[in-house]
């Protein structure tokens, strides 16, 4: 059984340009990082979870509900072929106890914070909008597109971005935490315009303080799927093989 099913929807991402540096301290053991023709890429997501199910069951008040979180790629060598992956910096949510399943269980980042959505549409356009607050201070990320979807282009930027189909953790300086998440291919919808009010430094840390001023390289709107994500196994580097 799966532990988490679910729908994502309306992922709202944005890309940035980052030296793979930065991020030496938060790559996995086992695991290096995945590079864009050439480019490190850190990415902001906000979307939405519906009809979320942990262990096959609806928990009560924590079925649909917001997520934004900040993330990079990596990649893992095993049985002849490359498994790419991401790690999350920090993945914020509205629930404590969605909070605390996912730091004690996965070895993940997650914070809460009181958060909201809207998502509106006209006869040509859709809006999307997440979010989220701390210390009194309001982030959020806003997205105007095209209201129909389209499929995504083979061999692209957005493939790149949205193809990745595992999950790391850091547990410590030999060991990892790897699962896997199951989705279709996903439809996108044309940016039209976007806004993005973020203070990274309160939220990630003053190393991720410069993405604040920055202009995204790229932004992108998922329509996003039904999704599963796979109970975890431990990736030990020094004993060159895996325990579940």
């Amino acid at each position: 059984m799966s532990f988490l099913k679910a729908e994502w929807r309306k992922l709202a991402i944005a890309n940035y340009l980052i030296d793979k540096n930065i991020l030496t301290e938060f790559v996995p053991p086992g695991t290096e990082i995945d590079l864009w023709n050439g480019t490190c890429f850190v990415s902001l997501v906000g979307f939405m979870f519906k009809n979320t199910k942990l262990l096959g069951i609806k928990i009560p008040y924590h079925i649909d509900f917001e997520e934004v979180n900040l993330r990079f790629y990596v990649k893992r060598f095993e049985n002849n072929e490359w498994k790419r992956g991401v790690v999350f910096i920090k993945e914020i949510v509205p629930k404590r106890a969605l909070t605390f399943v996912a730091n004690t269980v996965y070895n993940e980042n997650y914070e809460t914070m009181p958060m909201s959505h809207n998502w509106s549409e006209s006869e040509k356009n859709r809006e999307v909008k997440y979010s989220w607050g701390k210390s009194q201070i309001e982030h959020s990320f806003k997205i105007l597109a095209s209201r129909e979807s389209y499929e995504m282009p083979l061999n692209s930027e957005t493939e790149f971005i949205t193809e990745h189909y595992w999950g790391y953790a850091k547990v410590n300086s030999i060991k990892s935490n790897e699962y896997e998440v199951t989705h279709p291919r996903w439809n996108i919808y044309n940016v039209r315009n976007y806004e993005i009010n973020v203070d990274f430094g309160k939220l990630y840390g003053a190393k991720f303080d410069f993405l604040t001023k920055l202009e995204p390289h790229s932004v992108m709107l998922a329509e996003g799927s039904e999704i599963t994500v796979e109970n975890k196994k431990t990736i030990r580097t020094n004993l060159n093989n895996t325990n579940t």
